[in-house]
């Protein structure tokens, strides 16, 4: 089902219990689907949108923007077929979020992820990555969390294509290229009836290193 809405920020009007959120922004029917951790770490606590107001992110916008996800960066980008939001939507005020914020906001994120239904997931992180292996593929058991080897791979989920990213505050030589390799590659060829097939597959070996 299509979602009708012209909002690109909250355009599910996500209320976190917080004074100030960096909610989902994007397509609402975006076939990708860019998930971080919180504001903190990733961007937004000026802007009000994941992924902008820092140099990691406009790293990785740069990416995004060479695959056509992006069609314009900066603090306000404007999105192609792209939606991007964070597991812990809450600007934290004096300390990283508790295990149990992570629990308390945990619905909230994944109340859009299935509104959207994207084909392919992109967890930005450890954390990010951890929680989308461990909820949305049921494969977390079968990969070590090396983000530097993840960064750019596939794993395909239970109704998900996932390629981890690595954290762009950590990129070294060559992972934007990797990473607009990997896109680009997924982009030429029918990931919507691939991730369809992961469905059925999820119990499978089905990760692939490039």
């Amino acid at each position: 089902m299509e979602n009708v809405t012209d909002r690109t920020s909250n355009p599910f009007g996500m209320t976190p219990p917080c004074e100030r959120a960096v909610p989902g922004y994007g397509d609402a029917n975006a076939d990708f689907h860019l998930v971080g951790d919180h504001p903190g770490v990733h961007g937004g606590v000026d802007t009000g949108i994941p992924f902008t107001g820092t140099p990691a992110a406009e790293r990785l916008q740069a990416a995004l923007a060479e695959v056509g996800l992006l069609r314009s960066t900066g603090d306000e980008p404007e999105v192609g077929d792209f939606f991007a939001s964070y597991l812990h939507m809450c600007v934290p005020e004096d300390e990283e979020p508790s295990e149990a914020d992570y629990v308390e906001l945990e619905r909230y994120f994944d109340a859009e992820l299935r509104a959207i239904t994207a084909h392919v997931l992109l967890p930005v992180g450890e954390r990010a990555t951890e929680h989308v292996l461990r909820e949305y593929t049921a494969q977390l058991h079968k990969h070590e969390l090396d983000m530097a080897r993840l960064h750019g791979t596939e794993i395909l989920g239970a109704g998900w294509l996932v390629v981890p990213v690595r954290d762009p505050n950590e990129w070294e030589s060559g992972d934007s290229e990797r990473l607009v390799a990997a896109l680009a590659e997924i982009l030429d060829r029918d990931y919507h009836r691939e991730s369809d097939l992961g469905r059925f597959l999820a119990g499978e070996e089905t990760y692939r290193v490039r």
